[in-house]
């Protein structure tokens, strides 16, 4: 259990993406359960809702990079001011 728990503090934008693929195939499967598809169009709507999922997560964390180059940008600014005074 601590492995997982160190993987997911090391690697959030992974452990999103697994979570988020696992939930979106679960209501994918659901949804389409009576639908008819044959193995090969389960198989491409799967893989094709993995790669959504991961593309959702990557979109996402383009928020989080911005707010660390706000927070990196301040404490250079900080810095600079104390070293001024």
């Amino acid at each position: 259990m601590d492995a997982i728990k160190k993987f997911a503090g090391d690697h959030p934008q992974i452990t999103s993406w697994i979570v988020l693929a696992i939930g979106m195939v679960i209501i994918l499967v659901w949804s389409a359960r009576d639908v008819g598809f044959t193995p090969g169009q389960w198989t491409a709507l799967v893989i094709t809702t993995i790669l959504l999922a991961g593309a959702c997560v990557w979109i996402i964390g383009w928020e989080d990079d911005e707010e660390e180059e706000l927070v990196e940008q301040a404490k250079v600014e900080a810095e600079t001011n104390e070293s001024q005074s």
